[in-house]
């Protein structure tokens, strides 16, 4: 039996929570960088503590020459900047991009415009790249073109970040 006091005192069902978007998970070209990086750590553990500067370098070059232009060139281009600014870090492959180690920590790596369908290239930089500079530095630069001058920043860049 119902109450009679309690009827028209009913409140509306409608929720006052803002609605809120579902997690869709990772995109494809997320899980596809998932998918690199676990190719490349059974293929370095397989190697194992033999493996050169050449394996990472020649796997870096085949990915880099799998591109697509313009990102094709401007990885050449970066490779080849980044050897000779700072040719202690050793070249290899770091979530299927090109990227380069000191002491097997990545400093800094190349993600190319196509890798997530992005409308630039970038230049990255991790935590163990020293550009500390006060409290607030960058650790990523866009990229659509490598000119003189750009070639000239990244140079130093690499340099510092190796110092």
């Amino acid at each position: 039996m119902s109450h009679p006091a309690k009827k028209g005192t009913q409140k509306s069902a409608k929720s006052t929570t803002p609605i809120r978007k579902t997690f869709k998970g990772f995109t494809d070209e997320e899980r596809l960088a998932m998918k690199e990086r676990v190719q490349e750590l059974k293929a370095a553990a397989r190697r194992g503590p033999r493996a050169d500067k050449a394996d990472g370098e020649s796997a870096l070059l085949a990915k880099i020459a799998g591109m697509p232009e313009p990102d094709r060139a401007m990885g050449k281009r970066l490779h080849a900047i980044i050897k000779a600014s700072a040719p202690a870090l050793a070249p290899r492959l770091w979530y299927g991009m090109p990227a380069y180690a000191k002491d097997d920590k990545v400093v800094c790596f190349f993600q190319s415009a196509q890798k997530f369908k992005t409308r630039y290239a970038t230049l990255g930089f991790s935590d163990a790249a020293k550009l500390d500079e006060g409290a607030l530095w960058p650790t990523a630069f866009a990229l659509n073109a490598l000119t003189a001058a750009e070639e000239a920043k990244v140079g130093a860049l690499v340099k510092k970040a190796v110092s």
